[in-house]
């Protein structure tokens, strides 16, 4: 199996490494999480220009045609820099929501405002009860007339204070847990009736609650078929579950690099740390940690790129497995090799650290991934999702 990289992805590979290198110092990093937006719009125009906001997405959908692979690419050196732009929530949840089941309206307009960088979206699809389980929703959509009444709450939600739109999944039919019924809503931050509260996460990123009281949508809003959204819940999440595990293998092999640094220089009973034996295996096994889990990336990404179905479903939970299993011992080692000051604000080891935590428990941790996993092995191959 080949895993190198075309031209083309080797060119974009080497752009965003340049971006990252030159525009996005880690102290320029932290100036920008005390922002009132927490990023910088400029980059974000940047993005655009270069054609980034446009590229997980199909020619057909306004986008450059790219897939799996070159979202990977994209999210691996944004692991690096720790970027805080909003590329996940906007781009890869709420666009790629569009893009699979948005009507004509939605694509023309919502989504080519997305790529073009002009509107932002977030994808509020985590309900309190039900921690991992993307079936649980007890958010309900009635249908008054040529449209819906939604009421509801929605916690954990993604890029919220910068979004200029939501998709909201809501109950349309069926019981609290069922997969049948429910239906996805593009509605404006600006609806009447939708309150939010903003707040920031551990790992320097905003987020947003939602409170959905009594909010009018037409018909038109709907996003794919009335009582089949979680098909298309399912694929976005998959595509997200790929980008943040490409962002965390690149926080690991900033983490053992750093590492290895550190420990050539750190002295202790007359010479560097490095040169102890057994810190040496340490380092050998975080390192290891990071190949596998790359490996296991390109082979979600690749599963992602050829067919989505049971075999692609299982790429990714095998994949997110390993991310909270390597980056959790990356993480911990490279904090503990760094001694107490691996921890503190003056080092950016720590904050590499807090971001896989958060990796680790978005879209289902690790003993969520292996049940489903598991289930998935008995599931035949044929019984393809949507």
């Amino acid at each position: 199996m080949d895993f190198s990289f075309s031209e083309e992805q080797t060119l974009l590979q080497e752009s965003v490494q340049r971006f990252i290198e030159k525009d996005y110092a880690f102290d320029q990093r932290q100036k920008l999480i005390k922002t009132d937006d927490g990023f910088d719009r400029g980059n974000w125009s940047t993005f655009a220009e270069l054609g980034w906001l446009g590229l997980p997405f199909s020619e057909e959908a306004g986008g450059y045609g790219g897939g799996a692979i070159e979202t990977m690419i994209i999210m691996e050196e944004f692991g690096k820099g720790l970027v805080v732009e909003p590329y996940l929530s906007s781009v890869l949840l709420a666009g790629k929501c569009i893009e699979y089941g948005g009507n004509a309206d939605q694509i023309e307009n919502t989504l080519a405002e997305v790529i073009a960088g002009t509107k932002l979206g977030a994808f509020a699809f985590v309900e309190p009860q039900a921690r991992f389980n993307l079936a649980d929703t007890v958010t309900t959509a009635i249908q008054k007339g040529d449209g819906y009444t939604l009421n509801g709450f929605k916690g954990v939600v993604l890029g919220g204070p910068s979004a200029d739109f939501f998709i909201i999944p809501a109950r349309t039919a069926g019981a609290q847990r069922d997969v049948d019924g429910i239906t996805l809503f593009l509605v404006d931050s600006n609806t009447a009736g939708l309150s939010q509260r903003d707040y920031a996460t551990v790992d320097g990123l905003r987020a947003s609650e939602l409170t959905i009281d009594n909010v009018s949508v037409s018909d038109a809003a709907v996003v794919g078929t009335v009582n089949n959204g979680y098909e298309l819940m399912e694929r976005v999440i998959d595509m997200g579950i790929v980008a943040v595990s490409a962002e965390a293998v690149g926080a690991m092999e900033v983490l053992y690099k750093t590492t290895v640094e550190y420990c050539k220089t750190r002295e202790q009973f007359g010479q560097p740390i490095g040169k102890f034996q057994v810190l040496q295996h340490r380092m050998v096994d975080m390192f290891v940690e990071h190949e596998q889990t790359k490996s296991l990336l390109y082979m979600a990404a690749m599963r992602l790129d050829e067919e989505y179905g049971v075999q692609a479903r299982k790429a990714v939970s095998g994949l997110k497995v390993q991310v909270a299993k390597g980056g959790t011992f990356v993480g911990q080692n490279a904090v503990q090799l760094h001694g107490g000051m691996g921890m503190t604000d003056e080092l950016s080891i720590g904050f590499f650290v807090k971001r896989l935590m958060i990796i680790n428990s978005l879209f289902g941790d690790a003993d969520y991934h292996q049940q489903l996993f598991a289930a998935l092995v008995n599931t035949p191959a044929s019984s393809a999702a949507a």
